[in-house]
């Protein structure tokens, strides 16, 4: 069975280059997209230990007679035959309930604000609860459509920069793009980061894909953020603060997200590694 990419479409010029985005990722990784055109502003997620209930901004349902065509014409001219999702169930009459069974979702930095209110420094709350929830890695787009050329991943040694090596890898291979991982040197020497990699039996599998490992000893880590390509899918790993909070990123991925405007490709607590 083909993986699959969720995508809550938005029938607007910024929807438009949401889903481009989202082609691009598709098509570089044999995923196959899946399109839910919301009637509603609200719709339920049913994860394994939380429901997620999204509320959409009102642009979501904007001009609804053409949303269909202009989802399938982006499709059809990327030779991707569409797959439009309707909910089978409902929670209630106007709350559909949305399937989680996918290996991708692709978010704006917000799906609940309207786009004039959202800054290049905000992730949405709803987002960051998909994030905490999920056993996907959810896709966050820049914010205009932006092809990527390498994968750089960010990794500061703890579990979930691990999490976040195997996805970059993951990613990497799948493309055949090249890895740059970047790592801020606090209180460590670099050779004690590479022996977590070499630990967790990452060394091998980085040996064809590997560019560099940029080790950043001096500086801001903001100004040092300058260093990675703009044109860079970047892979990060979050991690949760109980199951009633919001999502809070670690103090170096709120930097990375405000500072930067390459597409993120966030693995959250419970991604499940597959591969």
């Amino acid at each position: 069975m083909a993986q699959k990419l969720l995508h809550i479409f938005r029938n607007t010029p910024l929807g438009r280059e949401t889903l481009l985005q989202s082609i691009y990722f598709c098509q570089k990784m044999g995923v196959l997209p899946t399109i839910y055109i919301p009637e509603f502003t609200k719709f339920l997620m049913y994860f394994e230990n939380e429901v997620v209930q999204v509320d959409l901004d009102p642009s979501y349902l904007n001009d609804p007679d053409t949303a269909a065509t202009h989802a399938e014409q982006l499709l059809q001219k990327a030779k991707i035959k569409p797959e439009l999702l309707t909910p089978k169930n409902y929670t209630a009459s106007t709350l559909p309930d949305i399937p989680t069974s996918f290996e991708f979702m692709c978010c704006p930095r917000s799906i609940s604000d309207l786009s004039s209110k959202i800054g290049l420094g905000y992730i949405g709350p709803r987002v960051r609860r998909i994030i905490q929830a999920a056993r996907f890695p959810v896709l966050i787009t820049s914010p205009v459509y932006k092809p990527w050329q390498n994968v750089a991943v960010f990794f500061g040694g703890s579990a979930n920069a691990v999490n976040a090596l195997r996805l970059g890898i993951r990613i990497a291979k799948a493309t055949g793009m090249r890895l740059d991982i970047y790592t801020q040197v606090g209180g460590k020497k670099p050779s004690e980061y590479r022996a977590v990699v070499q630990e967790k039996g990452l060394e091998k599998p980085l040996e064809s894909i590997l560019g560099q490992w940029k080790f950043f000893e001096k500086g801001r880590f903001e100004d040092n953020l300058y260093e990675v390509p703009h044109d860079a899918l970047v892979v990060l790993g979050a991690y949760g603060h109980g199951i009633i909070r919001d999502i809070m990123f670690g103090s170096m991925m709120e930097k990375i997200q405000s500072t930067i405007s390459n597409n993120l490709l966030i693995a959250g607590p419970r991604y499940t590694i597959i591969g």
